[in-house]
């Protein structure tokens, strides 16, 4: 019981630290409502973290879907003449978590920017990412790639689809190995092949990866990622690194791409990027750029002895008057004391200070 409070009350710091951060950049909430057509969720089934989906018939006939993301719905509702959208969201998702075999109401935070975005908007996503993750453990990793310079290296080398998706998936394993054994395979120019195999096991600072892709055809591209982190890192140090081992599905996402990491969870507790591919598959102009923040994951962290669940308890007896218990705990939140009170102590209950009437 005791672990579950903490566990809420580390969600709960979480949730109203980052709504303070986003509201202080000018991200508006967007609130949404907890069903939507399932039709959209089928056309877009691929940009899902889960294939399982709750659906029912609503009254007027239409199939509808508690939903199991906040994205799409963003993205639907977004208008070109709104320039550039910058909204925030704290809300429920319904999915299988990666590994179960049940479905859980998720609590999921994160933003979006959709619209007439430009290099200082994507600046800004990272930014707030990174902040984002400080929100959570000062021990932090942003890791950060560009899926344009991946593609845009593999395009130049003239495989086919099926090359294409073992040299990505080897890229995403990290395995040097396998890379160099594809290319092999597919008699990929060894040039290429080289730079394809640094940049998977690539650590180190934006200059340096400038100097592995000098003379490729995405030098351009290359230079304004550069640029990006090079920033980042003078703000974040090397919290925030290069690392062309995050890919997502590159029909949806195209640029940068990022996954975050704080140390005591095994896996990412923030992922995001940008997708015009999907915006494009909407129907809408424009570019975008997004996080979530997977706060069930939040709560597998340890407790850091810190947190209290009352400032003060005023312990009182049978015979003690009503005046003198209820000046005591006014003069207490008076001083701004959260205070719980009673005749006896609750087990596992947290207190900084004591007060015995």
């Amino acid at each position: 019981m005791n672990t579950e409070r903490n566990m809420q009350s580390t969600t709960e710091r979480v949730i109203y630290s980052l709504r303070d951060l986003y509201e202080r950049y000018g991200y508006a909430q967007y609130k949404m409502n907890k069903f939507e057509e399932y039709d959209l969720y089928v056309r877009n089934k691929s940009f899902l973290l889960s294939d399982h989906i709750i659906t029912f018939t609503d009254t007027d006939g239409k199939l509808m879907a508690l939903k199991p993301d906040v994205t799409l719905s963003i993205v639907k509702s977004s208008n070109a003449k709104d320039g550039v959208k910058k909204v925030y969201y704290n809300e429920n998702v319904y999915r299988v978590p990666k590994g179960a075999f049940s479905f859980k109401e998720i609590m999921q935070t994160g933003l979006e920017c959709i619209g007439d975005i430009d290099s200082y908007s994507v600046v800004e996503v990272l930014t707030l990412a990174a902040k984002s993750l400080e929100t959570v453990s000062n021990d932090f990793v942003l890791d950060v790639s560009d899926l344009g310079i991946i593609s845009s290296l593999i395009d130049s080398m003239d495989v086919s689809k099926e090359g294409r998706e073992r040299i990505i998936e080897a890229i995403g394993e990290k395995s040097v190995h396998s890379i160099d054994a594809i290319c092999r395979e597919l008699l990929v120019d060894r040039d290429k092949a080289q730079m394809l195999i640094e940049l998977a096991s690539f650590s180190g600072d934006a200059e340096e990866m400038l100097k592995i892709l000098k003379g490729s055809d995405c030098y351009c591209e290359a230079e304004g990622f550069a640029e990006i982190m090079t920033l980042l890192s003078s703000v974040f140090g090397n919290k925030v690194r290069i690392d062309f081992s995050v890919i997502d599905d590159m029909r949806y996402y195209n640029g940068i791409v990022f996954k975050g990491f704080v140390k005591g969870i095994p896996t990412s507790v923030l992922s995001g990027g940008r997708y015009d591919g999907l915006m494009s598959r909407m129907g809408k102009s424009g570019g975008a750029i997004g996080f979530a923040v997977y706060l069930d994951l939040i709560d597998s962290l340890e407790d850091d002895g810190e947190e209290y669940d009352a400032d003060v308890f005023v312990l009182y007896k049978k015979d003690n008057s009503l005046e003198s218990i209820a000046k005591a705990v006014e003069v207490c939140i008076t001083e701004g004391k959260r205070v719980q009170s009673g005749r006896s102590i609750p087990e596992g209950l947290r207190y900084k200070e004591l007060i015995e009437l």
